[in-house]
């Protein structure tokens, strides 16, 4: 059958708008490293190409060992570490941007309703085999106990700060709980391999419980473990698992089991979220909130690298609050795709990232002190 010159004449305009709606600049990025931050990344994607940018990215996330391997051989646009990246084989020209916070969750697969909560050293003691059952007397004191609910003041919910970059609060609510919890074996699930997350939970045991989690901080769980994590009590009571959705997974799938990952893998696995009780003895949640205001009293150097401050009495902050590195090249061979690196990480900063699809994934967005330094950290990318 032929074509009508008309239909030739439409078909050919279509094909001319869809080339000229595509910008010439546009560059096709691929990230790999940390699980950490790959629900964001994931779910900002659609939000980056609507942006007005161009670009696209494909992200492959597996664990911050693998991102600071291929940053060191340029495999890929730009890598994720949930910790600072110092071995002697990073790239001169590797830089350090913190562009995504969020809260590790304490993730349990208990069948009881009721709201778990822990305290700093029962943590410890759970994840390192000194507390085997879930009806042990340091659980129990843990969820029946009186103590003040943490309201924070925001606007447009952001955080709101005084003078000093401390958090308002708004309201605090005294709350007491009672929880009777069960008689059974704790089926602890850690990280099997080399994670930012695990760097970060076990530097929080380390600096939180230092009489109970005894041994440096190491991002292999195993290796940090503070006891024999082959030992007779131990061995099929303690699993591993590669990845934040491996933990999750098999969590999901044992009951009375508990482990550590982001807060949105809980939904998926029908998994329960742990409360922690900080410092200042009142209970937090990992939210928005608890991580910004553990985030107000961390430091950060003209670096971008993060110290956190596990000690702090602030009164509503989530002390399992962390950040994740982009790790990006100062000297790109192609600035076009220097370019596009540099508007993805300024995309991932931004309120309709981190913010409007963030929040619902437990996410944070970045202001004051961290964000002036993220922002002068991407500024270098080139």
């Amino acid at each position: 059958m032929k074509v009508s010159m008309l239909a030739k004449s439409a078909a050919v305009a279509l094909a001319f708008g869809l080339v000229a709606s595509t910008p010439a600049h546009a560059v096709d990025l691929s990230g790999s490293g940390a699980s950490f931050p790959a629900l964001l990344i994931e779910a900002c994607k659609a939000p980056f190409a609507a942006s007005g940018s161009g670009h696209t990215y494909t992200y492959a996330a597996s664990s911050s060992g693998t991102g600071r391997t291929n940053s060191d051989k340029s495999i890929g646009d730009f890598w994720f570490s949930d910790a600072a990246y110092t071995a002697a084989t990073k790239r001169a020209t590797l830089i350090h941007a913190p562009v995504v916070s969020a809260p590790i969750a304490i993730l349990h697969n208990l069948p009881s309703r009721n709201k778990l909560v822990l305290s700093q050293t029962t943590v410890a003691g759970i994840f390192g085999g000194t507390i085997t059952r879930w009806n042990d007397p340091a659980i129990i004191k843990d969820n029946n106990r009186a103590y003040d609910k943490i309201v924070y003041k925001t606007k447009n919910g952001v955080l709101v700060k005084d003078a000093q970059g401390n958090p308002i609060v708004a309201q605090t609510i005294p709350t007491t709980t009672r929880y009777t919890l069960p008689d059974k074996p704790i089926k602890v699930i850690y990280r099997s391999e080399s994670s930012g997350t695990s760097d970060n939970f076990t530097t929080y045991l380390t600096k939180s419980a230092p009489t109970i989690w005894t041994k440096p901080k190491n991002s292999t769980f195993a290796l940090a473990f503070p006891g024999d994590i082959n030992g007779a009590g131990n061995i099929g009571r303690m699993t591993g698992a590669a990845s934040s959705s491996g933990v999750a997974l098999q969590a999901g799938k044992t009951p009375y089991s508990i482990t550590y990952a982001e807060v949105n893998y809980a939904t998926a696995n029908k998994l329960k979220i742990a409360d922690l009780i900080n410092p200042a003895g009142n209970v937090v949640a990992p939210d928005a909130n608890g991580v910004n205001a553990f985030l107000s009293q961390a430091a950060v150097d003209a670096n971008g690298i993060v110290t956190f401050d596990y000690a702090t009495k602030e009164k509503g902050a989530y002390p399992l609050g962390i950040v994740s590195y982009m790790l990006a090249d100062t000297a790109y061979p192609d600035k076009t795709r220097a370019a596009a690196v540099k508007s993805f990480a300024t995309f991932l900063m931004s309120s309709k990232c981190a913010k409007d699809v963030g929040t619902a994934l437990g996410f944070s967005l970045l202001d004051g002190e961290f964000l002036k330094v993220a922002t002068a950290q991407v500024a270098k990318i080139g």
